[in-house]
């Protein structure tokens, strides 16, 4: 028995944002949520996902939406690559969906919390080892919780988690382990099947129960976030190899360690450049030297926008287009 990765976005969609996943989804928010107490008992899921339409392989994160009990939205995002500003874009994509709740001419009264459950692939907070981060407005002196919680960020960081199947205690470690396990396991484990919704899930992820369409996308999206972190990791790489040099070269132990940071963000950002070159390959052929030139020289937030608009593109001339849009300014 072969299962989905559960951490590409076709999977992730189809084992709980699917019309039969209401029970998957309420028992894994309740378990990474509130620690598994049945706080939601009830939910919506917005946008589900149709196995008719799977989405673009532009978007290398996974999102669901969901309003559960208390009228509250929980927006899932499941990030498999330290890409550069990510933790900017979980609060942009929080703050702009807390505010599109309201229509114009509606009261400020109708605004309900919003709840970024971000599951993360990589150590998004390098001196901090928990599993489970859970952040809120708090006052600086005395840690006072902002009234309503209007906005809430809960992350999840994968390689955090250590357990083994043994030593899984409670319905967070089982649905953690099966986030971060299930495309290496063959059987369902005897411990995870005893909760329904996970042996449900399973099912779900069970490959031979994938039509050859599903199949087909799933393989085609699993190479390409392997592409995705080949760029990013190459490019971070030689970022910190710079980075030391540039340190040593200052002749100070402090030079060196904000050599590395710096050499970390440039990576990052080499890796993205990478990546929507080999895009841009892939889809329209290749990119001569002076377009190459152009595409480097884009500010960090041009980049993003680029990687996003990239698989849209029918030609080169779509490419020009928007690179004399954006460069002309």
């Amino acid at each position: 028995m072969n299962f989905i990765n559960p951490k590409t976005d076709f999977a992730f969609k189809k084992i709980f944002a699917s019309d039969d996943s209401k029970d998957i989804l309420i028992s894994f928010l309740n378990a990474l949520l509130y620690n598994g107490k049945t706080v939601i008992e009830d939910l919506e899921i917005i946008e589900p996902y149709s196995a008719a339409n799977i989405p673009s392989l532009k978007d290398t994160f996974l999102d669901v939406k969901a309003r559960i009990t208390g009228n509250k939205i929980v927006i899932i995002e499941m990030q498999v690559l330290n890409v550069v500003s990510f933790e900017k874009r979980v609060v942009y994509n929080a703050a702009k969906t807390y505010a599109s709740q309201l229509k114009s001419g509606e009261g400020y009264s109708r605004l309900n919390t919003v709840i970024a459950l971000t599951i993360a692939d990589f150590k998004l907070f390098p001196n901090r080892n928990q599993v489970v981060s859970s952040f809120t407005f708090t006052d600086g002196n005395d840690s006072f919780v902002y009234p309503d919680r209007p906005i809430e960020l809960v992350f999840v960081e994968l390689p955090n988690f250590q357990k083994d199947l043994s030593e899984l205690e409670t319905v967070t470690d089982k649905w953690i382990y099966f986030m971060k396990q299930t495309s290496s396991l063959e059987t369902i484990p005897t411990t995870m099947g005893t909760v329904p919704e996970i042996q449900k899930a399973f099912r779900i992820a069970n490959l031979a129960n994938l039509s050859p369409k599903e199949l087909e996308d799933f393989e085609r999206q699993q190479m390409f976030l392997e592409d995705q972190r080949g760029a990013i990791l190459k490019g971070i790489e030689e970022g910190i190899k710079q980075g030391i040099e540039q340190g040593i070269e200052q002749g100070i132990e402090q030079g060196i360690e904000q050599g590395i940071e710096q050499g970390i963000e440039q990576g990052k950002q080499e890796g993205q450049i990478r990546l929507i070159l080999r895009q841009l390959d892939r889809h329209l052929g290749t990119i001569s030297r002076d377009t190459q030139t152009l595409i480097r020289q884009l500010p960090l937030e041009q980049l993003e926008t680029l990687g996003e608009a990239v698989l849209d593109f029918s030609s080169a001339a779509d490419l020009t287009a928007w690179l004399q849009a954006h460069t002309n300014r």
